[in-house]
């Protein structure tokens, strides 16, 4: 009976992960990429723009964050970069300030701002705060027309000509709100386990093409890399609106859409790169500060999740062990079990080496995808609990509740 039921269930998984497969291709695999610019009108409309890099204990990303960010600016155009420092109590600031001494330029200049404390009587989450004084000092002309604004996560690593393509997208496609999702980097175990999961559902959680629909209601951008069209961020309120908010790129796509602005949502794995967690610590911290809220604070999407993550990635390699047993203990069940995790598993690998044809991810760690499922299993329940009643619900050490 029991060998049935996961016959049964390994089926279905090995028809989710045709199903997964053919889902990739078409919402992620065929989804317009951040082009290379092929002409400079760009310039004739852009006048300036201000690069706010919110940081808090950033030491370990915030050096080779803005080499990189300095080395992608465009040239001969008005650039401020301001680092906004929110009560760093590592080297973050100093290290900061040293880069932006040493990468400034003709036309670029950056600078470290204090953001000082929060208001007392008033809730803000992460980056918002930093974001919102970063974005409200004054600027050299106070005339919005032709002035953008990109906000870029520490953590980020630009790639030389990105943001002048970004600048031209947004400029051709008349974007409010131009953002781009990163290519995941990976280097801790913990990373390797759940990240390659994460970006396959975030892909088919968020589709691409329906966000950039205007008809659709769909919106979503990624936090890393947020380019805005001053005049709109302004009109949305800014991250002021969503002060109180813990996944504010989100908050921020649906404000800009809702408001019936252009918001555009690319790919933008050929010129970002995103390394979010250094340690397993890291990564269980953040995403059991996100996940629960990015499913919108449904229990009953929180446990679908899981049961989609389990059936994917797990039970092939469950059924893969039963099927051993199978053999050893010359069950008539063996055989047709062995068919049914053969294939699962074979999908697994597949599903990897897609990731790898389209976006270059190596296939490292791949067969530990059953330990992936069950930490993200894991990382679910302790997002719910932690966002529902506040206990334990932080980012890097600082209460969200």
């Amino acid at each position: 009976m029991i060998l049935d039921i996961l016959i049964l269930l390994s089926w279905l998984s090995v028809t989710a992960l045709v199903l997964l497969l053919l889902s990739l291709e078409l919402q992620l695999g065929r989804a317009p990429r951040l082009p290379a610019p092929d002409q400079a009108d760009w310039r004739t409309t852009v006048r300036s723009l201000r690069v706010v890099v919110p940081v808090y204990n950033e030491e370990l990303n915030i050096t080779g964050c803005l080499s990189a960010l300095f080395s992608a600016l465009p040239e001969d155009l008005p650039v401020e970069v301001v680092v906004a420092n929110d009560g760093s109590t590592d080297a973050t600031a100093s290290l900061a300030e040293l880069q932006c001494q040493r990468l400034a330029g003709a036309s670029a200049h950056g600078r470290v701002l204090s953001v000082g404390p929060r208001p007392a009587d008033e809730r803000w989450c992460g980056k918002n705060w930093p974001a919102t004084v970063a974005s409200s000092q004054p600027w050299p002309d106070g005339d919005p027309s032709g002035q953008w604004l990109l906000f870029l996560d520490a953590d980020v690593t630009l790639l030389p000509g990105s943001v002048a393509a970004a600048l031209a997208e947004a400029t051709l496609s008349s974007a409010d709100l131009l953002s781009l999702a990163p290519r995941l980097e990976c280097g801790c175990l913990a990373e390797w386990l759940v990240q390659p999961i994460v970006a396959a559902l975030l892909g088919l959680g968020f589709p691409i093409r329906s966000s950039n629909d205007p008809a659709d209601a769909t919106a979503f951008a990624a936090g890393p890399f947020m380019l805005f069209r001053r005049s709109a961020y302004e009109a949305v309120g800014g991250h002021r609106a969503v002060a109180g908010e813990v996944v504010e790129d989100l908050a921020l796509a649906r404000l800009i859409k809702g408001s019936g602005l252009k918001l555009r949502y690319l790919l933008g794995v050929d010129w970002v790169n995103l390394r979010m967690y250094r340690s397993f610590a890291a990564l269980w911290e953040g995403w059991t500060k996100n996940w629960f809220l990015g499913l919108d604070r449904s229990v009953i999407k929180a446990a679908g999740s899981v049961g989609v993550v389990l059936l994917l990635f797990a039970i092939p390699w469950v059924a893969a062990l039963s099927a051993g047993l199978a053999w050893a203990l010359s069950l008539d069940q063996a055989a047709s079990l062995t068919m049914a995790a053969l294939a699962g598993v074979a999908l697994v690998f597949a599903v990897r080496l897609w990731s790898t044809w389209r976006f270059a991810t190596p296939l490292k760690y791949w067969w530990l995808s059953w330990l992936g499922a069950a930490l993200i299993a894991a990382i679910v329940p302790a997002s719910v609990w932690k966002t529902m009643t506040g206990r334990g619900w932080t980012w890097r050490g600082r209460s969200l509740a």
